[in-house]
């Protein structure tokens, strides 16, 4: 099987580690020349990808617009596997099915990363332990969803998440792109300043996300704009339900707010999953 990544950032790169672990030769492609060269010297790519046409699997490891953009300026094997690891899959798998395809698409997203960016810090085992989701829907060929989740498994992800795009963007608008924008918003408070000596693991936890790629993450939201304003919505009148409580100081009720949230947190936190619609593949 000839495989190649194309995208060589923090993830691309890490992809080819994981691949080049489990010893499969990978080629690379980067819309800039210094991570190339930079994969090229230490062995995270075997060589530059010059022709689609050779290779019966390729990742496209670029924000959403690239990535459409890519698939749609270059020419692919007939009958490969082209999948994606944006963010955002309703948008994605529209524009890809706006076309006839002569190549079997699969849309992917790693759950994993870090605060920092580009390949210079990829790594092997950014994968281990973490869940790789993929989507299936009408058009979604069989055997390719076999083949990405077989290399899925040789990239050390411990799960594989199956839904369709639309429970994945509506997931991913709560556990990912709420997070960081809860995270954004909670440091603009002018508490801010002056804040050594009284931070633990709660600041740190609030705001190890909140210095987002702007330019990434803005369109990411705009292309699942419906879901995260419904989760935006709910936030702040749960918070509006805690202001109250405080303004008014009522002890009672304040109690009864934090003691739902906790409940909710516990009766939910050992589920491995609450939906039909979500299926759950343990690799480990």
């Amino acid at each position: 099987m000839k495989i190649c990544v194309v995208g060589l950032g923090i993830i691309g790169g890490s992809m080819c580690m994981a691949l080049n672990r489990a010893g499969l030769r990978v080629y690379g492609w980067n819309r800039s020349r210094a991570p190339l060269d930079f994969a090229l010297k230490k062995g995270i790519i075997s060589e530059a990808a010059k022709d689609f046409t050779e290779f019966d699997v390729v990742f496209v490891a670029l924000p959403p617009e690239p990535t459409v953009n890519f698939i749609n300026s270059h020419a692919f094997k007939d009958n490969a596997v082209v999948s994606d690891i944006c963010g955002v899959k309703v948008w994605l798998e529209n524009e890809i099915y706006k076309l006839p395809r002569n190549f079997r698409y699969i849309g992917c997203h790693p759950m994993a990363g870090k605060e920092v960016s580009t390949i210079y810090n990829a790594c092997e085992d950014l994968f281990d332990r973490a869940s790789l989701i993929i989507t299936r829907g009408p058009n979604t060929d069989s055997e390719a969803f076999g083949i990405i989740a077989d290399l899925a498994k040789k990239m050390g992800f411990a799960r594989m998440v199956e839904c369709t795009a639309k429970v994945h963007d509506a997931k991913i608008a709560y556990t990912s792109q709420l997070a960081h924008v809860v995270s954004n918003a909670y440091v603009k408070n002018g508490e801010l300043d002056g804040c050594i000596g009284f931070t633990g693991g709660s600041f740190q936890d609030m705001t190890r996300i909140a210095g987002v790629d702007e330019t990434v993450w803005s369109s990411l939201y705009l292309k699942n704009a419906a879901n995260l304003s419904a989760n935006i919505t709910a936030v702040i009148d749960a918070l509006e339900e805690v202001r109250s409580a405080v303004d008014s100081g009522d002890i009672a009720r304040l109690e009864e707010i934090l003691r739902e949230g906790r409940e909710l947190f516990e009766a939910r936190r050992e589920e491995r999953t609450f939906r039909d619609d979500i299926r759950i593949t343990e690799f480990k």
